[in-house]
């Protein structure tokens, strides 16, 4: 029996794979590119799953060996960027899923943003149409007021973001945007103030299980760059069961009835605020956090539900583990990575903290200011998410990321570069 994973999450795999031999199925890979996973790849059996290279992006593609592959029973796509591929395929192909015109909701920021307001599950509309003509701009300024987010509705990775908190900066980020390529389209949103969070959350028909809030801390404004992030934050437990409730109305909204979703909000000073929500478990490592800070491979239900089953997660009792919290590394500079120093240090400090690398030596970190420029995870466990923090940062505090900035150059007037 076969569970298809359309592409992955950077890290996950490993218990990805775990999770499908307890259940007794087989993990198939589809994958544009298996480098991507060397982590995972590099420290798994080479029989422990199948690994197919194939245009992950050309759905006739993948339907056609996806027709030919024996005791298909389910597939995952666990990605932004792969969420609607997956809808389709499991739709030509009768797999358990959720409906697609949820998930194409889930990859629309405005739609959301809008459903949740009709709902009145947030204080700010969508403002559609934002552009640099006098019309275009007066009309975001009279919806949305200042200060605002502009940003692409179907972004990811805090890509095309900006913060406009003066009709300059109003100027400058419509100007800015109309150079870019986005996946979506452009609009405009109330900026609330506040920390930032992310609920990890499982749903199954129609019930919502809070399974933990992760702590997202961000560069100083006017960035959106993801640095640090904690699991569990240690709530009172009213305001955690308030939270639950809340979340259970957001997912209910756009109609989220199964499987994961990682919810990221802003606690302001008259309640929680989505910022988006996202039809997947957490990237970067929050995966792992959640699979240790629960004590259970949470990936089991993941699995479980893509074969269309009530994941037992749902109704576990979880026994626990330690608090974790993770720094993103990234250099000081943009350039060519060229490696990490200080890594020998990270044996002899508290926490076990580890290094999990993404990028590979000669890969060009270009863009700084959202997550696309870390090179690797600082990972850290104590007993609280507060103290987890202290030692991931201590940690990552005593590496430095580094880039050569002459390779970039050569790589860019290189032939065919």
């Amino acid at each position: 029996m076969t569970v298809v994973c359309l592409e992955s999450l950077t890290f996950g795999l490993g218990h990805l794979v775990r999770a499908a031999d307890v259940l007794g199925e087989r993990l198939l890979l589809l994958t544009r590119d298996p480098a991507y996973y060397a982590y995972e790849l590099e420290r798994l059996p080479a029989d422990a799953l199948d690994v197919v290279v194939t245009d992950t992006f050309d759905v006739e593609q993948v339907a056609g060996l996806l027709r030919l592959t024996p005791g298909l029973r389910g597939l995952i796509s666990s990605t932004d960027t792969w969420t609607l591929t997956g809808a389709a395929l499991c739709s030509r192909l009768d797999l358990p899923c959720l409906d697609p015109a949820v998930l194409r909701l889930t990859r629309d920021k405005a739609a959301v943003r809008n459903r949740l307001h009709e709902s009145g599950l947030t204080r700010g509309r969508a403002a559609e149409g934002a552009g640099p003509d006098y019309e275009a701009r007066g009309s975001l300024l009279k919806e949305v007021g200042l200060p605002a987010v502009l940003k692409d509705t179907a972004g990811t990775g805090s890509q095309n973001v900006w913060l406009v908190r003066d009709e300059g900066e109003l100027d400058a980020a419509l100007a800015e945007a109309s150079g870019r390529d986005l996946k979506g389209r452009l609009f405009a949103e109330t900026y609330f103030s506040g920390p930032l969070y992310s609920a990890e959350t499982l749903t199954w028909a129609g019930r919502t299980r809070l399974l933990g809030v992760s702590s997202r801390l961000m560069s100083p404004e006017p960035h959106f760059r993801e640095e640090i992030t904690a699991f569990p934050v240690a709530f009172p437990e009213t305001q955690r069961a308030s939270l639950e409730r809340w979340l259970d109305q957001v997912l209910a909204a756009i109609d989220y009835t199964d499987r994961f979703a990682h919810v990221e909000f802003v606690l302001t000073s008259t309640g929680p605020e989505v910022v988006e929500v996202n039809p997947r478990i957490g990237g970067a490592l929050v995966g792992e956090g959640l699979c240790r800070a629960l004590g259970v491979n949470v990936y089991e239900a993941m699995i479980e539900a893509a074969l269309g089953r009530r994941p037992r997660l749902m109704d576990a009792d979880l026994p626990g583990g330690p608090a974790v919290a993770f720094v993103l590394g990234y250099p000081t500079a943009p350039g060519a990575f060229t490696g990490v120093t200080g890594l020998d240090r990270l044996a002899a400090m508290p926490g076990t903290p580890a290094w999990y690398p993404v990028k590979q030596v000669g890969d060009r970190v270009e863009h700084l200011g959202d997550s696309r420029g870390y090179a690797g995870i600082v990972y850290a466990e104590a007993e609280t998410a507060e103290l987890a923090t202290h030692r991931a940062v201590a940690a990552a505090n005593s590496l430095r990321v580094l880039t050569d900035p002459l390779s970039v150059a050569a790589r860019h007037e290189a032939p065919g570069g």
